[in-house]
């Protein structure tokens, strides 16, 4: 399995593209903006078709550009439904940034907490992690010992949730429920800066100590 991070748009979100190098096929993982640059390192990693677009949540900087990203490679799309809120408010997110308002991305399929798909030979399972978002997931491979955390647990902080929709006490609850049982080694991609452990979060981040 081949899994590269790919920095995109103003606010550097962190797109994930996974491959399988004996089928082509990629998984993508909130391809925000940027797309030409997604597309050239999928052309880098030998990939020539996206088979999966999953998004952990709805604003802007992961979603942005899901609906030309769709058109270009007619690949179905994944989110939590109660995401939907908040992927309606694009144009509100855009001009919070003093962006042109992008077209909403229509999503194919929901994704709920426990479920699983198979991709390259590994299992994604779906955990449900709202607190930045109502409908924020993470994913986790279990094969790979990855999350693809989206906005919930960073290098050292938590994602914030002064936005509309935002819990911070949900939030603290996903990280210890969902994020903190996994095994120590387990590697963290957050939605932004550099990845991290689980272990080295639950020894040093200090938001984690309101977690338990």
């Amino acid at each position: 399995m081949l899994h590269q991070v790919l920095p995109v748009g103003p606010l550097q979100c962190n797109c994930s593209v996974f491959g399988d190098p004996a089928t082509g096929a990629a998984l993508v993982i909130d391809p925000g903006d940027d797309l030409d640059r997604i597309e050239a390192l999928m052309e880098q990693m030998g990939l020539d078709h996206v088979e999966r677009i999953v998004f952990t949540h709805a604003h802007l900087d992961h979603i942005g550009q899901g609906a030309e990203f769709k058109r270009r490679t007619g690949a179905p799309t994944y989110l939590h439904r109660l995401e939907l809120p908040v992927l309606a408010s694009l144009r509100q997110q855009a001009s919070w940034m003093r962006m042109p308002a992008p077209e909403p991305v229509e999503i194919d399929e929901f994704l709920e907490e426990g479920d699983r798909f198979e991709f390259g030979g590994a299992e994604f399972q779906v955990l449900f992690t709202p607190g930045h978002s109502p409908g924020s997931i993470s994913l986790f491979i279990p094969s790979l010992q990855r999350v693809i955390g989206g906005d919930v647990l960073f290098r050292g902080s938590i994602g914030r949730t002064d936005l509309p929709g935002g819990d911070h006490a949900a939030l603290l609850r996903s990280i210890r429920d969902k994020l903190l049982p996994l095994d120590d080694a387990v590697v963290v991609y957050p939605g932004h800066g550099p990845e991290t452990t689980i272990g080295a979060e639950r020894r040093t981040n200090p938001f984690l100590r309101q977690a338990g």
